[in-house]
């Protein structure tokens, strides 16, 4: 794929302009700030928390995941990463976190579509306006830390602000020469490998780091073969600044980068029954689906610091993804023995279909029984951002305001085909080929405008941070069919819609003394509609609310925080991911109440003992969600199905809890981290949840300890799902699936 003419002109005439000023000599009359005064202004501009809000107060519900944690922990899976945040809600899939489904405040988990990802403050869902189910997500590997904003606060970082936002802040280009490398070695041949190596001299910076992953895959395939992946990212910063007493202080980083992934992975889970046998079994009809992603990403950063109260910070960006999946689809009703072809109906009424069933496990089918789609989709999403930001005083009331626009464009290219297959002794064979573009000829492009401004006030002891959001999106979407594969638009069937929305927004906290702190806050919350959706689809609109306190002194530090979510319309999304029929139309659930508890707590026990000869860090947090239909209405989606008002939102567990202990002294260190989570509903309903309709609570244990043997050499092991729990993660998008189970890896970490 190539970058459009529009975006490389744009890429090629800033660097054009901007990097003589670079190089331009000192201004002996210029302002004397530090570097450390500059990269935090920095900071403050890409990040939405920057660092624990311990540390650093801001307003609303935020949490920070530190490096020294990430390290710590050494997890490679998002999904286990953000169980340490409170607000967040999970489903797992694959047992990796390659490609999560994560919700904030029940906001809905399927493929994160409700969720604005981020890397380094840019969108990173392969097209988050028009197409924003993440199907890649950034390799964790590769991250510094992880920033998790909700509350009024956020409405800077839309266009999703009602659940939030979810930064990733990746390597930083280093102060001086430094290297590093990680090697680990586990079970079913899984490996790691990670290096990276960057320096800073003078006025220019540069980071090179590379990372290989691989895994032969906890689940067995009938007749064998490999369920891992294998995962290759490739990233690269420079960056060039003029000198600390430049006029206009400037800075310009370029970063670019490569990744690519093959999962041998499969939308085709088990029935209950054959889960009990060998819960980690995969059928036969799986053992084609594989799917290949490739994404390239390259941005240009440059900052400029007019005064000490001025700044502005602009982004170019430009992200080309490629995916195809190639997995069954269905069974074909065409072939006289098979009955239905849903293979979530075969899996929860196995009974009822022994037949269709025998061929999911491998019994001798007739030929093209069973159709297997290649998802084969390419997309691109690219843009320019700004932020200025201004501080100021008026009268005794400190003001520190944010202006921010941006202009964004994204598309995603359908053109899917399918093939035919017979299962013979076990075997796939392919007795028809398909043609690309005869099960999906479409293009979904979405064209954003959006402004943003927020002012901080700080009076006394009281901070107002009101802001106001505006999004003016052109949705496009162009259908040409299966009967029109040159797309010379014979049988074009198109559609164009523009959506204007104002989203306000006000956080205010109250210092009632330096260690207590009360937080409240108001804000609309807003998701707009896809491309392909029908004419009546109304956008997600909402009014939420939040109030709690923050405490920190020297022992202790605690967050309690209650959240009210009030929707009058819910979108819901017609995901194949998530159940549905993988058209990605958006439907109208009409009015949702969502409210809930976060609370959070950290101390070192050892504070209790009076020793500081070692420590034992000690962390919990609890969240408790209430999400529920407020309407009656039927849908298409397999999860929701006819819904009644006072229906619970299937996959939003009522209660999550996660817990973490460790120990370290001197050179050694050792952490449990354990996670809680109730049965949790499947299907739309109320009352007792029914077994066949359900997830398995479970308690899992993770381990990871290490050694620093000298001061460059560091030796680790760790182990997840310490106890082996086995436990169902989910029951779609066909048939139950399980977690992780136990896996141990050991490994050393090498720096210079």
């Amino acid at each position: 794929m190539s970058f459009t003419l529009k975006t490389t002109t744009f890429l090629f005439l800033t660097c054009y302009f901007i990097t003589p000023a670079l190089f331009a000599q000192d201004d002996t009359t210029a302002r004397t700030d530090t570097t450390d005064t500059i990269e935090k202004i920095i900071l403050d501009r890409i990040t939405v928390v920057g660092a624990p809000v311990w540390a650093n107060p801001v307003p609303g519900a935020a949490s920070y995941v530190s490096a020294e944690q990430l390290e710590r922990q050494n997890y490679s899976d998002i999904n286990r990463i953000l169980r340490s945040v409170s607000g967040v809600n999970i489903q797992e899939e694959d047992g990796y976190g390659l490609r999560p489904n994560i919700g904030l405040r029940g906001a809905g988990v399927e493929r994160s579509t409700k969720v604005n990802l981020m890397e380094d403050g840019v969108l990173v869902a392969p097209a988050p306006y028009s197409a924003p189910a993440a199907y890649y997500f950034p390799s964790m590997s590769r991250i510094n830390s992880v920033e998790v904003r909700k509350g009024s606060s956020q409405i800077k970082y839309g266009p999703n602000t009602t659940g939030g936002a979810i930064n990733l802040i990746s390597t930083p280009i280093p102060a001086e020469m430094r290297g590093r490398a990680e090697l680990s070695v586990g079970e079913r041949s899984s490996n790691k490998l990670y290096a990276n190596f960057g320096d800073r001299t003078g006025r220019i910076g540069y980071l090179v780091e590379a990372l290989h992953m691989s895994d032969d895959g906890f689940k067995q395939l009938d007749n064998g073969g490999d369920t891992g992946f294998v995962l290759r990212d490739f990233m690269g910063k420079f960056m060039i600044r003029s000198s600390d007493n430049a006029s206009v202080y400037q800075r310009l980083e370029l970063k670019a980068g490569y990744n690519s992934q093959l999962s041998d992975e499969t939308y085709l889970g088990l029935s209950r029954d054959d889960f009990a046998n060998n819960p980690v079994r995969r059928y036969a009809a799986s053992q084609v689906d594989q799917i290949d992603v490739e994404q390239f990403q390259v941005s240009a950063r440059h900052f400029a610091l007019f005064s000490n109260n001025i700044d502005l910070t602009t982004t170019i960006y430009r992200q080309d993804l490629t995916r195809a999946w190639y997995k069954l689809h269905d069974l074909d009703t065409s072939v006289p023995t098979v009955n239905t072809g849903d293979l979530s109906q075969i899996l929860r009424n196995p009974d009822a279909f022994p037949t269709e069933l025998g061929y999911l496990r491998g019994e001798n089918s007739p030929e093209n029984a069973l159709n297997v789609r290649n998802n084969s989709r390419e997309y691109f999403s690219h843009g320019v951002q700004s932020v200025l930001g201004v501080n100021f005083d008026l009268g005794s009331a400190g003001n520190q305001v944010e202006f921010g626009v941006r202009f964004h464009q994204d598309e995603e290219d359908r053109f899917q085909y399918e093939d035919g297959y017979r299962m013979q002794d076990g075997i796939m064979i392919r007795t028809s080929e398909g043609v690309p573009g005869t099960q999906a000829n479409r293009v979904g492009s979405a064209t954003a405008l959006s402004f943003f401004l927020q002012n901080k006030i700080n009076y006394s002891q009281w901070t107002f941070s009101p802001g106001i959001r505006f999004e003016n999106i052109r949705f496009s979407n162009r259908n040409y069919g299966s009967d029109d594969l040159d797309r010379a638009g014979s049988h074009l069937s198109e559609n164009e819609y523009t959506i204007n929305e104002f989203v306000p927004g006000i956080g205010i906290t109250y210092q009632v003394a330096d260690s207590f702190t009360i937080i409240s806050g108001i804000h609309r919350g807003f998701s707009p509609p896809s491309p392909g959706s029908s004419s009546d689809t109304r956008s997600e609109q909402s009014i939420n609310y939040e109030l709690g306190f923050r405490y920190a002194n020297g022992l202790l530090k605690t967050e309690l925080i209650g959240f009210y979510n009030d929707y009058s319309n819910l979108l819901g999304s017609d995901l194949a991911a998530g159940g549905g029929g993988g058209t990605t139309a958006q439907f109208n659930a009409g009015e949702v109440r969502v409210f809930g508890i976060e609370f959070l707590t950290e101390i070192d026990l050892t504070d209790f003992i009076g020793t500081n000869s070692y420590s034992l860090p000690f962390n919990l947090n609890y969240t408790y969600t209430n999400a529920t239909f407020q309407s009656d209405f039927e849908s298409n989606f397999g999860p929701w199905g006819t819904v009644s008002s006072g229906y619970e939102i299937p996959f939003i567990p009522r209660h999550q809890l996660n817990a973490s202990l460790g120990f370290a002294y001197k050179d050694f260190s050792a952490y449990l981290n354990s996670v809680y989570s109730p049965q949790i509903r499947t299907e739309a309903g109320s009352g007792p949840i029914e077994n066949h309709l359900s997830t398995d609570s479970y308690f899992l244990l993770d381990f990871s300890s290490d050694y620093q043997v000298t001061s460059n050499f560091t030796a680790f092991i760790n182990v997840r799902n310490l106890l082996d729990e086995t436990y169902i993660v989910s029951d779609r998008p066909a048939g139950v699936r399980p977690g992780l189970p136990r896996t141990l890896m050991g490994g050393m970490r090498i720096s210079i």
